[in-house]
């Protein structure tokens, strides 16, 4: 079997700019994040098994990650804090059926 391990890189930037850019980008996801912890109660019963993405505060709803991707960042393009998440609960009951 062939090693498949890709090393790990670290790199400290320095540059105002890009910490700036990183710092902003941290928020947003931030404040996606608080949004989905917010509305978890709702959300998950209600979407369970289907992959979520949350981008400018909002849920988008779909059958795949890419799809649901898709319709975040053609609603917000500009944030890039945008996050997917599945519940596995409807996929791993399914495989228990197997």
């Amino acid at each position: 079997m062939t090693d498949r391990h890709s090393p790990l890189v670290m790199e400290e930037i320095r540059d105002p700019q890009e910490v700036a850019q990183a710092q902003a980008q941290a928020e947003r996801l931030a404040r996606n994040a608080a949004w989905l912890q917010a509305h978890a109660a709702d959300i998950y019963p209600r979407y369970r098994g289907y992959h979520i993405c949350i981008a400018g505060e909002e849920l988008f709803v779909a059958a795949t990650s890419d799809e649901a991707w898709a319709l975040a960042t053609a609603a917000h393009p500009d944030d890039d804090g945008r996050f997917l998440y599945l519940s596995l609960s409807r996929f791993l009951s399914g495989m228990m059926r197997l």
